[in-house]
């Protein structure tokens, strides 16, 4: 017999997104008609929040996790993945609200996990067939220039660790410590792909195109790129001193 189809989980974090939340979820839902959509909405004061209800009542397919203040994108993640992994989801796939992210991507995101050639697969702007057709020199290099210093420190041999659109297996994410994660923004993608390989998963990028926002404003800061360096050194000395105290171990 053919077995069950996965159950597909896509999470879409708001925070000021009324005016992209309808048309992203459509959208959404028009690219994987299998999936559900969780939007995770930090107490929005534009009103997406209580738009997100409205659909909800009419599309059995949408759910809504209210938050009641902003958080960060990785609280709101963390929030996220507990929820799901309660549902018993099998694939979860994380992706912004404004559009930067192209739904089109989203059917060859989730090959790899359907295939079960991955556990972890991360739409990649820097892998052959990835495009940022509208950043100015200056974004690309702080992008650019994170990815490549985090790998370094970290050992990851990924060309794109700062993104934000990925799919996972839900296993993967019950082997992660999700209440022992850090970081929020470029900070959390890092440190989830991180504790991700460390648990032995199989990560695969896959090409996509990153667009500018079609509404709204970034939620972009400088602070959020010197959480990422932190972050990063963090986790170095944090794996050598546990590298260090196994290898004391075994010599006992």
């Amino acid at each position: 017999m053919p077995s069950a189809s996965p159950r597909i989980w896509i999470i879409i974090p708001t925070y000021n997104e009324r005016e992209n939340v309808g048309p992203i979820t459509d959208a959404v839902l028009a690219s994987v008609p299998d999936a559900h959509i969780l939007i995770v909405d930090d107490g929005s004061p534009d009103g997406t929040g209580e738009l997100a209800d409205e659909m909800a009542r009419t599309n059995s397919a949408i759910a809504v996790l209210h938050r009641t203040a902003k958080q960060g994108l990785g609280r709101a993640y963390v929030a996220a993945f507990k929820d799901l992994l309660g549902l018993d989801a099998d694939f979860i796939v994380q992706m912004d609200a404004d559009f930067s992210h192209p739904v089109r991507f989203l059917p060859p995101l989730l090959k790899p996990l359907r295939t079960n050639q991955a556990d972890l697969v991360l739409g990649s702007r820097y892998v052959k067939g990835g495009h940022i057709p509208r950043w100015n020199i200056f974004r690309r290099l702080v992008s650019r220039g994170g990815s490549i210093f985090a790998g370094v420190v970290l050992l990851m041999p990924y060309r794109d660790l700062t993104g934000g659109f990925k799919a996972w297996r839900a296993p993967v994410l019950r082997e992660i410590d999700l209440d022992g994660l850090h970081a929020g923004g470029y900070a959390f993608q890092i440190e989830t792909t991180f504790r991700a390989r460390l648990a032995g998963a199989r990560i695969r990028e896959v090409p996509i195109t990153f667009e500018e926002r079609r509404a709204g404003t970034s939620k972009m800061s400088m602070n959020i790129f010197m959480e990422a360096f932190g972050l990063v050194l963090a986790l170095r000395v944090k794996t050598l001193g546990h590298r260090r105290r196994r290898a004391l171990r075994a010599g006992d």
